[in-house]
């Protein structure tokens, strides 16, 4: 079957938007497509510096014919009423068929389409959908209104080898097209897809931008084993550098020895950001090397000799300005910088970097006490965990905030602990980032995202929908991985929890102070006006928070979601270690047939006791008395152990046990119904039986809200 060879030939399209804009290409014309009746066998999207190509293989000639059938008005209807239905309908009245049902006679239009031929769809659809990519940015040129990311010079469109002709931006689709800028000439006739990629190949250009980062990985290996160094991995800067070149050639640069004095992440940042270079590292001592591999759109015939000499000329004026910045920067100490802080504006609501240092530094306290780290290298780190933002380095490279830190640390003297909490205190920025591990970076890492959850909470700035301006739900997960692969203990609600105390790190006078007083009553003291502030919003919002939360961090794990909502339902547990523990245990109970088999006398006592409860009009609650079957008996007699076992085994944090003790009343209270009838007419021993239905759920409650368990 024939195919379709479609290409959109440009000024150089930025590298961020390339990728997207093959899949939106592809997206928006088989769509199109598709609504017309055309399948096909395969698609393959291609995007470069200069181009975006689509490949559609195994199209018809022609769409498929169609028949409609469109049911009218009634025989005998008004005029106006059947003239509209025929307009609407595009046919005369000669060509409706009548029709009856159990309604009457109707008229119904048999509508024939005969299918247009795929040439003449594709002329309509294919300047209709190029119009519509969503482009990050566009531009307009020219004296026309069109608008696309960059200056179109060429469209390439064949299908089955023939041209399919239409006109956009002032460029009519052909059967030509360029190859590489500057190692070919003249233009590129092509008919196929199979052609058109091999001529642009003998052209130097490689349109399929997975090869050419292949290309550029192995190169750039290869070429650094021959030195006996390694290549540092970037996968985002070798996905971004296969947009920069249509013919990808990797030279080995050098670094001037007087830079190697910077610290490494200077360097590389550098090299990354600015001129998108690889960075090197010696096979044997891990260090940064002084070479880096830099990919050029170009074969030159001095084998890049002065390609490499341009490019460290170039580098050596930026990181002139790096180690100019590093050299002023050690001028000073950390501490000096602190109190430049105060002019750095956090959030309008949430003060200054200063102030927010200053709360974090006496929660980092708190949070170590709790966990056993140093309480003064804690604060010590805290306090000077955000002075690095007045620096020289941090203002030209804001992703070195953390890591500059540390280095400006060791130099004023400070001890490696808390060097490192303030190089790990934003840590994990993402799912693949390390997780701090030692006690005064966990406790400075905590806080400062503790910090952050409760001051934007406090006053209403959350999240919503898919925006997060402040990254709350990185906090929150960040939260989550520190006390999971750290084992951390520690509670997070209650007036003493480390959300009550982080928010108690706000004056009375703040914005944040404002909203606390609301929430309490007039007179309350701070910490009884802390206390309503977490039952006003902690336990309703930000404890839901943490647990969407939560669910998310486990979900690799193949842990239930409804089972975290059960537990976090009975609003009693706020040690995160205790409750995955509690759930992993709850979770492998109900695997077992005691579990299922509970879980269902459970759901037939709850659903019971709430119809009957609605009707009455009134709740079942206590300790039922005069019960007469052997088996009401006998489950009283196990509900009374299964509570007290289950209740000390969960003081223990022994869920297992927990499990085990529930898994007792799985007998006696499959043998109750069987044997014994609820809803019994003596009223007093239908009030006990109902009574002794609530005395399920309540200890099954004790575990887990069960009703929040799904399936």
């Amino acid at each position: 079957m024939p195919d379709l060879l479609l290409e959109l030939f440009s000024e150089e399209i930025p590298a961020r938007m390339q990728v997207q804009a093959s899949k939106d290409l592809e997206r928006l014309i088989v769509g199109a497509l598709s609504d017309r009746g055309l399948l096909f066998d395969a698609a393959r999207g291609f995007a470069g510096p200069r181009r975006l190509t689509l490949a559609l293989q195994g199209l018809p000639v022609k769409q498929p014919d169609v028949s409609e059938e469109k049911k009218g008005p009634r025989i005998g209807a008004p005029e106006k009423a059947i003239e509209g239905f025929l307009k609407s309908a595009g046919i005369g009245l000669d060509q409706c068929e009548k029709r009856s049902d159990a309604k009457g006679e109707f008229y119904v239009a048999v509508i024939h389409r005969k299918g247009r031929a795929t040439t003449d769809v594709l002329a309509e659809i294919l300047p209709e959908t190029i119009a519509k990519l969503p482009w990050p940015k566009s531009m307009r040129w020219g004296e026309g209104t069109f608008r696309w990311v960059r200056p179109l010079h060429g469209i390439v469109a064949t299908f089955d080898g023939e041209v399919v002709p239409f006109e956009m931006a002032g460029v009519k689709s052909g059967n030509t097209t360029r190859g590489h800028r500057f190692l070919s000439r003249g233009e590129i006739s092509v008919r196929r897809f199979e052609d058109y990629e091999k001529k642009l190949r003998d052209a130097h250009v490689i349109i399929d931008g997975a090869e050419r980062r292949d290309i550029i990985l192995h190169e750039a290996k290869q070429k650094a084993f021959a030195l006996g160094l390694e290549l540092i991995e970037d996968e985002g800067l070798a996905n971004e550098v296969m947009g920069l070149a249509e013919w990808p050639v990797v030279l080995i640069g050098g670094i001037d020895a007087p830079f190697m004095d910077v610290p490494p992440e200077i360097l590389q940042t550098s090299m990354r950001t600015h001129q998108k270079y690889f960075a090197l590292r010696d096979g044997k001592t891990g260090k940064l090397a002084r070479r880096f591999a830099l990919v050029a759109n170009m074969a030159a015939e001095d084998g890049g000799r002065d390609i490499v000499a341009g490019n460290e000329r170039v580098l050596r004026a930026r990181l002139s300005d790096a180690k100019f910045f590093w050299d002023q920067d050690r001028k000073r100490t950390l501490e000096s910088r602190v109190d430049d802080l105060k002019d750095i504006v956090f959030h309008a609501k949430l003060g200054t970097q200063l102030e927010r240092v200053q709360r974090i530094e006496a929660l980092a306290g708190e949070i170590a006490k709790i966990i056993g780290a140093d309480v003064e290298k804690a604060k010590r780190a805290a306090r000077l965990c955000k002075a690095d933002l007045t620096t020289g380095v941090v203002g030209e490279f804001p992703e070195l905030q953390g890591a500059m830190g540390r280095y400006y640390a060791l130099h004023d003297g400070e001890p490696p602990e808390v060097a490192d909490a303030i190089r790990d205190h934003y840590k994990p920025v993402g799912p693949s980032d390390a997780v701090p591990t030692a006690p005064v970076s966990i406790a400075v890492a905590l806080a400062d995202k503790l910090d952050t959850l409760t001051g934007f909470f406090a006053v209403g700035e959350k999240p919503t929908g898919s925006g997060d301006p402040y990254a709350l739900r990185r906090a929150a997960l960040g939260v989550i991985r520190i006390v999971m692969s750290n084992d951390s203990r520690l509670s997070l609600g209650g007036a003493g929890g480390v959300i009550g105390r982080a928010l108690m790190g706000y004056p009375e006078n703040s914005s944040v102070g404002a909203a606390l007083r609301a929430l309490g009553a007039e007179g309350d003291s701070l910490r009884d006006t802390i206390k309503a502030a977490y039952e006003a919003f902690y336990g309703k919002e930000l404890a839901g928070f943490f647990a969407d939360r939560l669910k998310v961090a486990l979900r690799e794990k193949g842990v239930r979601h409804d089972l975290i909502d059960a537990v976090f339902a009975l609003g009693n547990e706020d040690d995160l270690v205790r409750l995955v523990r509690r759930v992993e245990a709850l979770q492998a109970f109900l695997m077992t047939d005691d579990g299922a088999n509970l879980l269902t006398g459970y759901r037939r006592a709850a659903n019971i006791l709430k119809i009957e409860e609605k009707k009455d009009k009134r709740e079942y609650r206590g300790v039922p008395g005069g019960l007469r079957q052997e088996e009401e008996q006998e489950l009283q007699a196990s509900l009374v152990r299964a509570k007290v076992e289950t209740a000390k085994a969960l003081t223990a944090e022994d869920f297992a046990g927990a499990m085990t003790a529930l898994a007792a009343l799985r007998v006696p209270v499959d043998r109750f119904f069987d044997k014994v009838t609820v809803n019994t007419d003596d009223r007093t021993l239908r009030e006990n039986r109902l009574m002794l239905l609530s005395q399920i759920v309540e200890t099954a409650h004790q575990v887990a809200d069960f009703s929040k368990v799904e399936g």
